[in-house]
């Protein structure tokens, strides 16, 4: 079992039980549910509450050292 941090809660929890966003080597993000893209990556919990702390407090750009695009919240939010 391998446990990643939720950067919005800070819960320890499997990292299959949560969102994995990655940046590539091109300063892309992506969500990134099968991981089978590498680089720089942070996760979330599947729930609205983690989603928006991330977005408010920018740890999801801090913690890929990027930029993060406005619609990627969208996008976790109704995929999610």
């Amino acid at each position: 079992m391998i446990e990643r941090k939720c950067v919005g809660c800070g819960k320890i929890t499997d990292r299959k039980d949560l969102i994995k966003i990655t940046r590539d080597a091109h300063c892309d993000v992506f969500v990134n549910p099968d991981s089978r893209i590498f680089g720089r990556s942070v996760y979330l919990c599947y729930n609205d509450r983690c989603i928006e702390a991330a977005f408010k407090k920018n740890k999801i750009s801090k913690g890929l050292k990027t930029p993060v695009p406005q619609e990627l919240k969208g996008k976790l939010l109704n995929e999610f």
